[in-house]
């Protein structure tokens, strides 16, 4: 099993996207919160720099990632950014019945560990059980990162699920051959659905949708 990580372990979908969109609109890529959220959510860094470098012209300086997790981490560091509710929960059950898991997200490695410890959930991934995007050559909605994650934890991507709440992320897993759960915790379920995605409304569902009712 396959667990992006911002917005479906850790909730930092809000607070990400409203740093990065003060940072950009500081570069002077004007864009609406709502927007920014609809072309960034669940893609990489870079798939964000060749966005906004198409659009002013010029790549934006190169001090923006700099100023984006710094403030980033600084909210990580003032508790700002819990876990998404019901999935302490629902892991511990797919602990109790052995199910692999990992994490396979657009953020860099230490964005996710961080934001794991921070949301009360780095004992749950150990180190070999965590993938970023900057593992491999293209990110969501690509399949690259989460073949890399299946092959390197010895799933069958056939046989793998995905749990995922971006376009992005389910076009990703179906385009590797997996089964995708949507979280629309951010995203509209029809949103979700017309990706690929089977759709769920709270990380309490997640056990029965995998069998694994108490």
């Amino acid at each position: 099993m396959i667990f992006d990580c911002d917005g479906v372990l850790v909730d930092s979908e809000p607070t990400a996207n409203r740093i990065l969109c003060e940072e950009l609109n500081a570069v002077g890529y004007v864009a609406t919160p709502e927007e920014s959220e609809r072309d960034f959510m669940g893609r990489s860094w870079g798939h964000m720099l060749d966005v906004v470098t198409e659009r002013l012209g010029a790549p934006p300086p190169a001090s923006l990632r700099a100023r984006y997790r710094e403030r980033l981490f600084a909210a990580y560091a003032a508790r700002e950014v819990p876990a998404v509710p019901g999935i302490a929960d629902a892991l511990d059950q797919l602990a109790a019945r052995e199910l692999p898991a990992c994490v396979a997200s657009s953020g860099d490695h230490r964005r996710i560990r961080l934001g794991l410890a921070t949301a009360g959930l780095a004992d749950r991934f150990d180190d070999a059980a965590i993938f970023s995007a900057d593992d491999v050559g293209r990110g969501k909605p690509w399949p690259d990162l989460f073949l890399h994650a299946a092959e390197r934890m010895g799933f069958d991507p056939a046989a793998t699920v995905v749990v995922e709440d971006s376009p992005a992320g389910v076009e990703a897993g179906r385009a590797a051959g997996m089964t995708v759960l949507g979280y629309t915790g951010r995203t509209p379920a029809p949103t979700l659905a017309a990706a690929g995605a089977t759709t769920f409304s709270a990380m309490a569902e997640l056990p029965g949708l995998l069998g694994l009712e108490r």
